[in-house]
């Protein structure tokens, strides 16, 4: 498997697990602010990689009343203040090719969200810049179909890759995981990161927004550690009920701590039985 670096971090087959971490969207500085910290103080306590995630835009709002975040370059810059102040790499999406030339001045990981995983002037864009590319696998795609996503980041020369797994559409309204697919997405040579928060969410479910089943986010992220994934992806905030975006299925932060300890202790157990 390809070991990818992420700032200082590096994620791979036999590297501690990566957790990518923060609010769904950027909101108000100090809220942001004051999770970086936490996530931060958490990072020190577990002595674990840990990216910092929040958007500067959510382009795929439910609704045209949804609170989208302060934009490309009010976000880029505070994220640009966490990545200084508090020492973690960065990670937001990027919806549009013209994004990218200014995204790069601060991102460390350049995320590609399910719905345009397939849009190749995208893709390439993004991996021309170098950068680790994380693509989240679109709900509408099967996990051996990822591998012509993969090809077409690989065809810039790029091979920092991560690949998400986020759950794929069950009817209306609602996702499954399918752990095979796991395994399946690994078999490509690039690490996988389970995405707990997205996969229980209630897509559209909420009259104008998503839902989501936050109860099952501990059940499934220990079942892709031990399924062998190198990383998890969890949408966290202090009061998710508040959240102006995903609260639903936001994972609480006071609650964060004792579940990456479990989640980490599963992943050396995974390790040593493989080794």
């Amino acid at each position: 498997m390809k070991e990818i670096r992420i700032g200082k971090w590096k994620v791979g087959e036999a590297t501690p697990l990566l957790v990518i971490a923060g609010p769904c969207v950027i909101e108000d500085e100090a809220t942001t602010v004051a999770i970086a910290r936490e996530l931060h103080e958490i990072q020190k306590r577990l002595d674990l990689p840990l990216v910092f995630k929040a958007s500067y835009d959510k382009a795929n709002r439910t609704s045209i009343h949804s609170y989208r975040g302060p934009g490309l370059e009010a976000g880029l810059e505070l994220l640009g203040f966490i990545r200084t102040r508090f020492e973690l790499p960065v990670l937001s999406d990027v919806h549009q090719v013209g994004e990218i030339e200014k995204a790069v001045q601060v991102l460390d990981v350049i995320q590609i969200p399910a719905f345009l995983c397939r849009q190749t002037d995208l893709l390439t864009a993004a991996g021309r810049t170098g950068l680790p590319v994380n693509v989240k696998k679109g709900q509408f795609l099967s996990p051996w179909d990822m591998r012509f996503v993969v090809e077409k980041i690989t065809g810039t020369g790029n091979d920092q890759i991560l690949i998400t797994e986020r759950g794929t559409t069950f009817g209306y309204n609602n996702l499954v995981v399918d752990i095979r697919s796991l395994p399946i997405l690994s078999g490509f040579g690039y690490p996988v990161i389970f995405d707990a928060t997205h996969s229980v969410q209630l897509p559209g479910g909420g009259q104008g927004v998503s839902g989501g089943e936050r109860r099952f986010v501990p059940s499934l992220a220990r079942a892709a550690v031990a399924a062998g994934v190198q990383g998890v992806f969890l949408e966290v905030h202090p009061e998710p009920e508040k959240a102006l975006s995903d609260g639903a299925n936001s994972w609480p932060l006071d609650q964060l701590e004792d579940l990456l300890r479990s989640l980490i202790e599963i992943h050396e157990l995974v390790k040593k039985s493989d080794g």
